[in-house]
């Protein structure tokens, strides 16, 4: 049989009919969240953190903050034979989503969230690690997000994770890393009104409304979101990244009561380890000994 008219096989043809792609209409304005449910706009979801709940890694740690979960072990540091000699060890950071974490299946090894995630969160615990103690070795992050509930809430929650689970393997840290997201529901203000940096300044109508820790609803809606890392016990940021337009002075503003924020963080997590550490030293002083 003769091909087809028009047809030639040293080109790539195109099918025969196509459909126009559909984009979001970006013009219309997006319902705006005027009550928070639950909880004030200066507060964060609850916290619940553990660790030691993977027994073949060296230290693990799960978090849970409403429907946020997010499970992390950690392996090492060991050599790595393979790599040259090196006076600092390596860090690296893994994130994974479970098929099941958001209403979309996502599909293992394909999505592309992962990366972002993995670099944000390595950089929230570099500055924290003393890898000159470990030359020629690596240190393996892994984290599994079970259920996710935005972005932003994935790297903070992820960087506590983290960090905890490095405290539990006993690696050398100058401090406990936590972070906080925070996200505005107003456009840039006046640079005449800049200078009402009040104590209710961050939650005042006009001058911008300040959300702590969004979810993915309020991500979405928000006009701009912030994300810090630090360690609150020497006083120090790790990480900042802002995506969306604020002004300075709404920048500072979340800067502020993540500052804060992170504070409170720093003290639960501090207490789950020394729960944990307390737990196993009950445990081993209760197993016999063999003379």
């Amino acid at each position: 049989m003769s091909q087809g008219y028009g047809f030639d096989r040293r080109r790539v043809n195109g099918p025969e009919w196509s459909t126009p792609p559909m984009y979001e209409d970006t013009g219309t304005p997006k319902a705006k969240l005027t009550k928070r449910v639950g909880r004030s706009p200066k507060d964060i979801r609850p916290i619940f953190i553990t660790t030691g709940l993977i027994s073949q890694a060296n230290g693990s740690a799960y978090i849970e903050t409403e429907r946020l979960k997010i499970a992390c072990a950690v392996y090492g540091p060991r050599q790595n034979k393979n790599q040259p000699y090196n006076e600092k060890g390596k860090l690296n950071v893994e994130v994974k989503f479970a098929p099941f974490a958001s209403a979309r299946r996502r599909a293992p090894m394909r999505d592309v969230e992962d990366r972002p995630t993995s670099v944000q969160i390595h950089q929230s615990l570099l500055p924290s690690l003393r890898l000159e103690l470990f030359p020629k070795s690596t240190i393996d992050v892994f984290i599994t997000i079970l259920e996710a509930d935005g972005d932003a809430a994935c790297v903070a929650s992820g960087s506590v994770a983290a960090s905890a689970a490095l405290a539990d393997a006993g690696i050398e840290m100058l401090g406990l890393v936590a972070a906080c997201s925070s996200c505005v529901f107003a456009p840039i203000s006046d640079p005449s009104q800049e200078n009402r940096m009040q104590e209710d300044a961050p939650i005042d109508e006009d001058w911008g409304q300040i959300w702590m820790d969004p979810n993915a609803e309020e991500s979405a809606r928000a006009s701009s979101v912030l994300v810090m890392a630090g360690m609150p016990a020497l006083g120090t940021v790790t990480h900042v990244r802002q995506t969306g337009a604020m002004s300075i002075a709404q920048a500072s503003a979340c800067l502020d009561i993540c500052l804060q924020q992170c504070a409170a963080i720093h003290t639960v997590v501090s207490k789950a380890l020394l729960d944990s550490a307390r737990a196993r030293e009950s445990k081993d002083s209760g197993t016999p000994k063999l003379v």
